[in-house]
């Protein structure tokens, strides 16, 4: 029978043609089980030989050609009397314990018209195992089961035929090849298989036999034997659908977003900062670069590592990967940045002036980008020797500067040491609190004052409470898109360590040479707006991981959700009833309160208002997409319910 196998996967594995067209209906098999859906065929790869086909709920997989069938070739069970073969349920209990799955018992002698059947069985090679739907359990966290609504295949029918074996067997081993599992620890001796009925524990990653099952059977002629079992992996696919405009528009951005850098800081120290004067006076090659800057760049990074890598604060899991692991995260921003604020204060003690940053701004910028672009080619180059399971979902395309813009590997670590989460919030999240405070000492430095202005002291106060947040409810972080989709590539690292720092700063550096005067009641309406975007923000936040850590919180009982096909619910009431993206529309508030008090003299102070509109309006572009491919049918009966994205009854 082995010659059979062998030649049956030959015939498999070298399909040279397309079997299924697009927009066909077929049966397809759930990755890792032996259970079939009605899908239908979307497209085809002609390089990989994989199908993507959509699911009735929405969602959309890969498939082998080996792992569809058509829909004619499996006949549905509608009811247990109507059943075209009552020969199976004839057999005793003993029996249909002892014997493999379609071998008639020996005691019964056919019938020349059974004869006859069995012999077309026989000629008949495309095998008709009975389907019969099964009912889901609700859409809860702890019932998840991850596939859609599903059709079992029962493959214990009496009269399936021996070349019905074999190709079953054979897909099994397509399966495998795919999706192998690890044997249990307690699991000395490698077993037979059992019958074809088993339980797959998703959870441990190990085939059990039935319960009732207390003795091994032989599979036919042949005993097959998992010999080295392993959990259930998925591999990264790689990117197809481009974003950031593909090649040509990511070439552009690793150009265009430090030349912006570099205007908005030329343009913000001149005196009539209007973008009608442009271009702004250039400064000369030389003076861009300075070691000793560089040096007290690397010093800031390398002491906020030393500050990341203190004992201290609670070790937190992460998301599940796609293989189900979870990376463990220490919580001790907020610690940094006191040690940093201690930092600092020793440094105003000991009387270093601080202003030296205010003088070499832009050097300043120009060595950070200089240090990102390194950095970036260091994560590209390591993200070559990572397994596919480490690589990013959106910068796995094959194309060098594509994949450098929006890194490969999404999750680079050296040891426990985690890159990307570090980045995230550390050296320029707290560097931009220290960017503030240096244009606060210098604007009362050259305006010869001896307090700051109440605008310096609004725009400080307003953008300290806001990192100040980010670190103390640093554990939400781990649920962002940036941390649990975007690979860790140059858009990144330039973001967190140039970006951030230099331009979030863009008020307060404005100040130091366009001083506003505000009243007392203007004053009072701008931090009112402020804490009614920092309330919504916060709220919608905490409501959302409150119920991603334990929806069946009573103090959430009071909210709808809406269960899909993942085992996940969407919250459809509370702030996530008002519009789809709450802590969008409060952090565009905040970002507003802190332009205000720069007055409407020039553009310039204004820029983080535009730029952040512009991002949120195209981050939640990208949520959407993704929410729609994960959720399919559930996503789009949310968006009927909540219509508006950010702004209500606007957008």
């Amino acid at each position: 029978m082995r010659p059979v196998v062998k030649k049956c996967e030959s015939i498999v594995r070298k399909m040279p043609t397309r079997k299924f067209a697009d927009e066909e209906v077929v049966m397809g098999r759930w990755p890792g089980s032996v259970l079939y859906y009605e899908v239908q065929v979307t497209s085809y790869d002609d390089r990989t030989h994989l199908y993507t086909v959509k699911y009735k709920d929405g969602t959309e997989l890969q498939l082998k050609e080996s792992d569809m069938r058509s829909v004619s070739s499996f006949r549905f069970r509608k009811s247990s009397s109507g059943s075209p073969s009552r020969r199976g349920s004839s057999r005793s209990r003993s029996g249909s314990r002892s014997r493999s799955p379609g071998r008639p018992a020996k005691h019964k002698r056919r019938s020349s018209s059974q004869s006859r059947e069995l012999k077309n069985d026989k000629k008949n090679m495309s095998g008709e195992p009975y389907l019969i739907p099964l009912k889901l359990h609700e859409n809860h966290t702890s019932q998840y089961n991850g596939e859609p609504d599903i059709t079992e295949v029962n493959y214990s029918s009496h009269n399936i035929s021996e070349p019905q074996r074999i190709e079953s067997e054979l897909e099994r081993e397509h399966v495998s090849e795919q999706y192998i599992l690890y044997p249990r620890k307690e699991e000395k001796k490698m077993e037979p298989m059992y019958s074809e009925e088993k339980i797959f524990e998703t959870e441990q990653y190990v085939l059990h036999p039935r319960k009732e099952e207390k003795k091994t059977e032989r599979m036919y002629s042949e005993e097959r034997i998992f010999e080295t079992q392993r959990p259930v992996r998925k591999i990264c696919m790689k990117t197809k659908e481009l974003e950031f405009g593909g090649k040509i528009g990511t070439t552009f951005f690793i150009f265009f977003l430090p030349a912006t850098v570099f205007y908005l800081l030329l343009m913000g120290k001149q005196k009539d900062p209007s973008f009608l004067n442009f271009p702004p006076p250039l400064p000369t090659f030389e003076s861009l670069w300075e070691i000793r800057v560089f040096g007290i760049l690397l010093l800031w990074f390398f002491l906020q590592v030393l500050f990341y890598l203190l004992p201290i604060g609670k070790v937190v899991d992460g998301t599940p990967l796609v293989d189900g692991t979870r990376l463990q995260y220490r919580m001790n921003g907020f610690y940094g940045f006191l040690l940093t604020a201690v930092a600092v204060g020793i440094a105003l003690y000991l009387e270093i002036d601080l202003c030296y940053l205010y003088d070499h701004f832009l050097q300043f910028a120009v060595c950070a980008t200089v240090f990102s672009v390194v950095f970036s080619i260091y994560l590209y180059a390591r993200s070559l020797k990572a397994p596919p399971k480490e690589l990013s979902p959106g910068g796995n395309s094959g194309n060098i500067i594509y994949d450098f813009f929006m890194g490969r590997e999404l999750n680079p670590r050296i040891g426990n040491f985690d890159l990307k989460f570090f980045c995230e919030l550390r050296p320029g999240l707290i560097g931009w609190v220290v960017v503030n405070l240096v244009m606060l000492l210098t604007e009362m430095k050259m305006q010869h004052w001896t307090t700051p202005s109440l605008a310096m002291i609004l725009v400080n106060s307003f953008q300290l409470l806001y990192v100040a947040d980010g670190l103390w409810f640093e554990e939400a972080i781990l649920t962002i898109m940036d941390i649990t989709y975007e690979g860790f590539g140059f858009m990144l690292v330039f973001g967190d360590l140039v970006w951030v720092p230099f331009l979030y700063s863009l008020q307060a550096f404005y100040l130091v040479n366009h001083p506003n005067e505000i009243s007392w009641p203007t004053a009072s309406a701008i931090v009112a707006l402020k804490i009614l975007g920092y309330y919504i923000f916060r709220a919608a936040n905490l409501q959302k991981h409150a119920f991603r850590r334990n929806p069946k919180d009573p103090k959430l009982a009071h909210l709808k959700v809406i269960p899909t096909a993942t085992g996940k619910n969407l919250l459809a009431s509370g702030w996530w009833g008002l519009v789809r993206h709450p802590n969008y529309l409060g952090d565009l508030i905040m970002a507003l309160a802190w332009s205000l008090p720069c007055g409407l003299n020039h553009l310039l102070p204004h820029f983080y208002i535009i730029y952040f509109i512009i991002l949120l309006i195209h981050r939640e572009a990208r949520d959407e997409h993704q929410c729609k491919k994960k959720y399919g049918l559930a996503w789009e009966k949310y968006c009927q319910r909540v219509p508006y994205r950010i702004f209500p009854y606007i957008y």
